[in-house]
């Protein structure tokens, strides 16, 4: 039988939609009253902060990034420029996935692994929002039209016109200027990150590196509102930067390229100072290597070849090459005899062709195992005889011949402007108990008084010794710049001239090096000849290792790199000195044979005018004859 249909309940329907109807009305109000109540902090309580942080959205600052300072020579040739270059650069928040659109740029332009790498470090360092962060330098035009027309491809990346630093002189000038190069993350933490943003380049070696606070400039910016997706809408403030200031040299590029002619292919240094000011006038180191290739930022197969060289391209010698001065010293020490008064001019040592200490049969040989029998001072120095100055270092002792020659500035660094210099070491008794542990014996301050033993010196040190020697006494100490931006360097430290007790003490010692170059028996007469003004000058050649005692050395027996370095120092005119000229040859043997010829023919280059005649301003003054 079928059951009855039941009837709507039209009542209870009606109180269940008024119950639903009810409920919802509660939760809207409640949710009414909660975005009320949101909006209320926001823009009431929080009003000055929302509006900050919409602002800094809507808002930012970009960086201008200052151009750096020119550097010139002395006559104003270019020696570090800035040229025009399209860079790519990189604004993440724009980019959305950075990685994908990285990898697309690699796969656009060919690029190596070691690329796309250096991409990942670039993005990783610290930086504001919607900064661009600089990807690759110096776009050719191949690959900027690659990127216009990949440019759907690639959000976040553009094609930026900027300066970056350019040495038109390449290798030239690369141990002395220096170079730029990318920051790194290290030193990134250490600069200050508001003069350096927009910055992609910093100083790296030379002159670039100890200027960089001058040569660097101020930061500029602008103040652009942007949209969502960080196009910029319009410039609301422009600050230009302040540019870097222009560096003036003392250094001379026709002299420079002389001091590389006359050194050649040969590994080793000249450096040529004026005494009267202590400017380096040439400053070179052999091999050198073009510091363009560190702007853009060296491949690591480029960087590879330069720095497992065995020819070292990279060191530069004339700051940080040690080596031992060999008789080069020996005027300095003459200096020393004289002024302690365990000496004079006349006195006269007796040279068998050996020297003996009292109580020792150790034989400590002179370079002419004949000898030259009696000799005085003058006859000491023209014939680099080593028997007299091993009995004067003898006379002098370790302290006073170490503390005269701390007065040259050996041992210790000496220039105003290069912070690459090498302090070298003058070793002492304390020296030696602190670091070997052990007494200092008298042989030992005999070999130090030619120059051989712990002695090490820097090719610019010995420069510096000489031209104390040519000047008197009077510190100068060697520097680069010789105007940054208009004003000259200032010495904060300035060292203490030299005075002796008898002033003579220097022209004695001055004529025995002239005897050097220009008496018949001078060992360095052949460097002298034909020349249009006095030259004084004292050769040297100091062992790269050493020979047994009884043993004679022998350049067909000896590696080549274990050869004898060759060394010459000299200053010309004698009578007035102009330039101090200092030579360093890595195995050449011999320093009046090989080194001498150099010496003169910077000399020549800085003394003569284009007809091979001196140049009147260095033409006067009375020319003091030889000792006889």
């Amino acid at each position: 039988m079928p059951q009855p249909i039941p009837l709507k309940d039209h009542e209870q329907e009606k109180q269940l939609v008024n119950r639903r109807l009810l409920v919802c009305a509660v939760l809207t109000c409640s949710l009414v009253a909660v975005l009320i109540a949101r909006l209320y902090v926001l823009q009431v309580l929080q009003h000055d902060q929302q509006s900050a942080v919409s602002e800094n959205n809507r808002v930012h600052v970009l960086p201008i990034a200052p151009e750096r300072g020119l550097i010139y020579d002395r006559n104003g040739v270019v020696l570090a420029d800035n040229k025009p270059s399209f860079n790519l650069t990189m604004t993440r928040e724009r980019a959305g996935d950075s990685a994908k659109v990285l990898d697309s740029l690699t796969q656009i332009l060919g690029l190596a692994d070691d690329d796309r790498q250096q991409f990942n470090k670039d993005l990783r360092r610290g930086r504001k929002p919607f900064e661009p962060v600089t990807l690759m330098v110096g776009l050719s035009e191949e690959q900027i039209a690659l990127i216009a027309v990949n440019q759907f491809r690639l959000p976040g990346l553009d094609v930026e016109p900027q300066f970056i630093r350019e040495y038109p002189l390449n290798e030239h000038f690369a141990h002395s200027v220096g170079y730029v190069g990318r920051i790194n993350e290290k030193e990134a933490k250490t600069l200050d990150s508001t003069e350096y943003r927009g910055t992609q380049s910093i100083g790296k070696t030379g002159v670039e590196r100890f200027y960089e606070d001058r040569l660097h400039g101020h930061v500029g910016y602008e103040e652009v509102e942007t949209n969502a997706q960080g196009r910029v809408m319009r410039v609301l403030r422009h600050q230009d930067p302040i540019p870097g200031k222009d560096i003036i040299l003392s250094l001379d590029v026709q002299l420079q390229q002389a001091a590389e002619k006359a050194l050649g292919d040969r590994r080793g240094s000249v450096v040529a100072l004026d005494p009267a000011t202590g400017d380096v006038l040439a400053m070179v180191s052999n091999p050198s290597f073009d510091p363009n290739l560190f702007v853009k930022g060296i491949s690591f197969k480029q960087y590879a070849a330069l720095r497992d060289s065995i020819d070292r391209p990279l060191f530069n010698r004339v700051l940080r090459g040690l080596y031992a001065p060999g008789s080069t010293i020996k005027p300095e020490v003459a200096i020393a005899g004289l002024d302690s008064g365990v000496m004079t001019p006349a006195n006269r040592v007796f040279d068998p062709g050996y020297y003996e200490l009292p109580n020792y049969d150790h034989k400590y040989r002179n370079w002419n195992r004949s000898g030259d029998g009696w000799v005085d001072m003058y006859t000491a120095i023209m014939r680099s005889n080593d028997t007299y100055f091993y009995d004067l270092a003898h006379k002098l002792g370790i302290d006073r011949l170490h503390d005269y020659m701390a007065e040259f500035g050996l041992g210790q660094k000496v220039s105003l402007d290069m912070f690459e210099e090498a302090a070298g070491l003058m070793p002492s008794q304390q020296w030696k108990r602190a670091t070997r542990r052990q007494a200092w014996f008298p042989g030992e301050t005999l070999i130090l008084g030619i120059g051989q033993g712990y002695m090490q010196v820097t090719p610019l040190q010995l420069a510096q010794a000489t031209s104390l020697l040519a000047s008197k006494g009077v510190w100068h100490r060697p520097h680069l710049a010789r105007s940054i931006g208009g004003e000259p360097p200032r010495d904060p430290h300035p060292m203490p001239d030299i005075v002796l007790h008898d002033k003579r003490a220097w022209d004695q010692v001055s004529q025995g090096m002239q005897m050097v170059m220009h008496d018949p028996r001078g060992i360095a007469r052949a460097s002298a000849a034909g020349a249009q003004y006095r030259i004084a000058g004292k050769s040297g050649t100091a062992q790269v290792v050493a020979i047994r005692q009884g043993e004679r050395y022998d350049r067909n027996k000896t590696l080549e790199r274990h050869r004898d370095n060759a060394l010459f120092v000299g200053f010309a005119p004698a009578e007035h000195p102009s330039i101090v000229v200092a030579v360093m040859i890595e195995n050449g043997e011999a320093g009046g044979r090989v080194a001498g010829p150099v010496v003169r023919e910077v000399m020549d280059a800085w003394l003569l005018d284009s007809q091979g005649h001196l140049k009147p301003e260095y033409a006067g003054g009375e020319h003091a004859s030889p000792h006889s």
